[in-house]
């Protein structure tokens, strides 16, 4: 399994629930309203053993998407709802293993997924959703590493995702807040503040062209024993 320690906490420091199914390989579909055995719980999922998802976003009842990773293999996991079942959907993985930890879409021919690499000190990961397939786009990466924790989408062409700068899972010397904008054409980095000793943000969501809100921690909460405090920052067209 890769990242053990750092895994379940991450789990927590976005904030979502972690699925988590052993078994033998291979996607097992259900229908809507089948139980997972063992969990109790009405699952309107599909199970993948060694599984994991940290995201999810929809745009109606019948066109949904989830994504994480298979802790075993290192691979991608997209999954999608079709308003009857979940399928899981090919995705690109990075060269040594990579993960997606959250999704936004604004149709059902556009959608953005983003996450990072395995490998230290990490690499930011983003695949788009044409209506077809899910494909890499280019994203930058600070020359000491970074991966992306939270992605909202305004539009087609107006596009936001955070996370880390720095060496994200295995130290916190360095790591500071990192932010990327799509403009329809490319993902640049954005200049963020990056109050305290090693910001990360973990989440973001965007109303318009001039207002987005990102949100996160300083003492990078989800690793450092240190006590953190909340970091807020406030898109408003400008800075």
């Amino acid at each position: 399994m890769r990242f053990v320690r750092t895994r379940a906490a991450l789990g927590a420091f976005l904030g979502t629930g972690v699925l988590a199914v052993a078994g033998t390989a291979g996607a097992v579909v259900l229908p809507a309203g089948a139980a997972v055995a063992g969990t109790g719980v009405p699952e309107r999922g599909a199970p993948i053993p060694n599984g994991q998802l940290f995201g999810v976003a929809a745009t109606s009842a019948s066109n949904a998407w989830a994504v994480g990773q298979n802790v075993v293999t290192g691979k991608t996991i997209i999954l999608h709802w079709n308003g009857t079942a979940w399928t899981q959907v090919a995705s690109p993985t990075l060269a040594g293993g990579s993960s997606l930890y959250a999704v936004a879409a604004t149709s059902a021919s556009n959608a953005w997924a983003v996450g990072g690499s395995d490998t230290p000190p990490g690499k930011t990961q983003i695949l788009r959703w044409n209506g077809t397939t899910w494909k890499q786009v280019p994203s930058p990466t600070p020359k000491n590493g970074g991966a992306l924790f939270g992605v909202s989408a305004v539009s087609a062409d107006d596009a936001w995702a955070v996370g880390c700068a720095g060496n994200c899972f295995q130290g916190f010397g360095g790591i500071k807040t990192l932010i990327l904008h799509w403009n329809g054409v490319a993902w640049k980095q954005v200049p963020s503040p990056s109050p305290g000793d090693g910001s990360a943000l973990s989440s973001v969501t965007a109303v318009s062209a001039d207002s987005a809100w990102a949100v996160g921690c300083t003492a990078f909460c989800f690793l450092s024993s240190a006590a953190p405090q909340t970091v807020i920052l406030h898109w408003n067209g400008t800075t």
